[in-house]
């Protein structure tokens, strides 16, 4: 139970990542308050995980929605413990497009960055007010592989998640400066099989292909799962983490570690 007694908000909690997140968060004994603009999916989660579990609606690009958010957190809770900034968009599914940086349609870049980065700063300004009074309080914003390294196709997230592991180290540094008891500290997934890669890898047998072909690039020889970033959230929520802040935990089976080293097949 290293969450026992812990009050944690998950963004973008319906599914993927940050609904991996929430159920272990639950496990390890936190409060959690699921919230996402897929209100039909995220109830149906939330109804799933009992009754330490919670949902709000939440437009992360929306300032309104956070102040209601963080109005309904104080009322009910009296304050928080931990966010998890984890709603995110590629702009595959969501905008028209294009991505790459020749032919960007400036439309859909502002849209994945209002999701992707404005979310997040909006987010932690919120648990800021709601955690500066607190014991010991944890903010884990969700960045991704693509904060570190270029996306010829993706302009527009890759930005947005370098943004995010910046914007991290900021908050982490005021909130020291200030000398409040919260931690900042972002997770960078890479090659995650989650939703979001729906877009990329298609369908049935081709599917299947485009996973082993992803999985071949990747040093453990598997794409990962939610689970295995819901893991390092738990660290990043818990006491445990207590004197770690401003870091970037890369959860991507080696792949930043700078060159492709899969397992050679036996002959």
């Amino acid at each position: 139970m290293r969450l026992q007694g812990k009050t944690a908000l998950v963004t973008g909690a319906a599914r993927g990542i940050g609904l991996s997140i929430a159920s272990m968060y639950i496990e390890q004994g936190a409060n959690v308050i699921l919230s996402d603009v897929n209100d039909e999916d995220g109830m149906l989660r939330t109804s799933e995980l009992g009754n330490c579990a919670s949902y709000l609606h939440l437009d992360v690009a929306s300032a309104d929605d956070w102040k209601t958010v963080a109005k309904s957190i104080s009322d009910t809770f009296g304050g928080l413990d931990i966010l998890v900034n984890n709603a995110g968009i590629t702009g595959f599914l969501e905008t028209s497009g294009p991505h790459d940086p020749e032919n960007l349609d400036m439309e859909s870049w502002h849209k994945v960055n209002g999701v992707n980065i404005d979310g997040v700063v909006l987010g932690c300004k919120t648990a800021i007010g709601l955690m500066k009074n607190s014991n010991g309080a944890s903010i884990v914003n969700i960045s991704s592989r693509s904060g570190i390294v270029g996306i010829p196709a993706a302009a527009a997230y890759a930005a947005s998640k370098a943004a995010v592991r910046n914007h991290t180290k900021t908050v982490a540094l005021y909130c020291a400066q200030k000398g409040y008891p919260i931690r900042c500290n972002s997770i960078h997934p890479g090659a995650i099989l989650t939703p979001m890669w729906d877009a990329m890898l298609g369908e049935g047998e081709a599917r299947e292909q485009a996973i082993k072909q992803v999985s071949s690039d990747v040093p453990l020889g598997r794409m990962g799962t939610p689970k295995d970033v819901a893991y390092a959230a738990v660290y990043l929520g818990s006491n445990e983490s207590q004197y770690v802040t401003g870091i970037e935990l890369n959860i991507d089976g080696g792949i930043l570690a700078g060159s492709s080293a899969a397992p050679s097949q036996k002959e």
